[in-house]
């Protein structure tokens, strides 16, 4: 029996894979490479010793999703796959909608004719919204997001929770990610998109190397200890070791669980900025910038769910995700 992971040579997906194949798992990684590189199942062999089976397929086409099941023994899914760029969702919402919601209605088909119960989906703390009180708890209202990658994952959380409704034998898990960064300690895996960043720690990375000039620090004012906006960041090995603990749980349940999956704590942008600069003893030039619209002061998880159920939590700290970043945009990244 085999253990599909979609999106599986994406920055969670692939740390994730190893972090499956250490626990015994037979891993089967779908990926269509959209923004990936095969290369990453290499890298997952070289720290694994286990080289993943592997089909570059697009998770919206049911005659490749069947495929991959009709070819291996498939008893769950653990479903990254997916556009995730807010800014592009803003100028491209059909796109995100389809892509997004096709893929997951897809895979439920698909599992529907195989028999596969089990289903764990890489969602967001975005669903959350604006309006509820910090920490999030998995209890509070979801909804209320301010653009259409947000709305996607709060449409595939009710498509799944209302299959699990109608199918008493499938198990449903909702992991809601904070931010995660990082990257494996071995400098083979890591997060690196193409073109300018969208998210900080690469952004980070990169002007650290000198590639881009400086970063911009997007508002100084907010009522934060420093007045910049505070993040609840996640090391992506943590994220993962939570994926792999959450398809164990589900793999011995039905019906529909939602978990946090972060630290439980906030971080500033400038507190993050000076633990690199401190850690990896380099300089990182800065701007302070306008507010961004839509951004919130702070927002971070109340993980104690996962703590209690799942007995996951999250091990490295901030100064581990700067190391591990730099070492990796060093060894790892793309040549720039």
């Amino acid at each position: 029996m085999a253990l599909l992971l979609t999106g599986g040579t994406g920055f969670i997906g692939s740390h994730t894979a190893v972090e499956f194949i250490q626990a015994g798992y037979d891993v089967v990684i779908a990926d269509d490479l959209s923004n990936s590189s095969a290369d990453v199942v290499d890298r997952i062999e070289t720290i694994t010793g286990v080289r993943p089976a592997f089909a570059q397929a697009d998770m919206c086409d049911a005659d490749a999703v069947e495929k991959i099941f009709a070819e291996h023994a498939i008893e769950g899914v653990v479903h990254f796959a997916g556009f995730k760029a807010v800014g592009e969702s803003v100028e491209k919402p059909i796109d995100y909608y389809r892509n997004n919601l096709l893929s997951t209605l897809t895979l439920l088909e698909v599992m529907k004719r195989f028999g596969c119960k089990v289903f764990v989906f890489s969602s967001s703390a975005t669903v959350y919204g604006e309006n509820n009180p910090i920490p999030y708890v998995e209890t509070m209202p979801a909804g209320g997001c301010t653009n259409p990658y947000g709305w996607s994952k709060f449409m595939n959380e009710q498509i799944l929770t209302d299959a699990a409704k109608a199918d008493p034998s499938l198990s449903v898990c909702l992991l809601r990610y904070f931010n995660p960064i990082g990257a494996h300690e071995s400098g083979l895996l890591g997060d690196d998109p193409s073109g300018i960043p969208n998210n900080l720690m690469p952004y980070i990375t990169r002007v650290a190397k000198g590639v881009l000039p400086k970063l911009s620090v997007f508002g100084n004012d907010y009522p934060t200890v420093d007045g910049t906006g505070v993040r609840d960041y996640i090391h992506v090995v943590d994220l993962a070791k939570g994926h792999l603990a959450a398809y164990k749980y589900a793999a011995e349940h039905t019906g529909t669980e939602i978990f946090n999956l972060g630290s439980g704590r906030g971080t500033s942008v400038l507190e993050l900025v000076e633990t690199f600069k401190r850690v990896n003893g380099i300089d990182v030039p800065y701007v302070i910038a306008p507010r961004r619209a839509g951004d919130i002061a702070e927002f971070y998880a109340d993980a104690s769910k996962a703590e209690r159920v799942l007995h996951w939590r999250t091990e490295k700290t901030v100064e581990d995700m700067c190391r591990d970043s730099w070492n990796w945009e060093q060894k790892g990244a793309q040549k720039r």
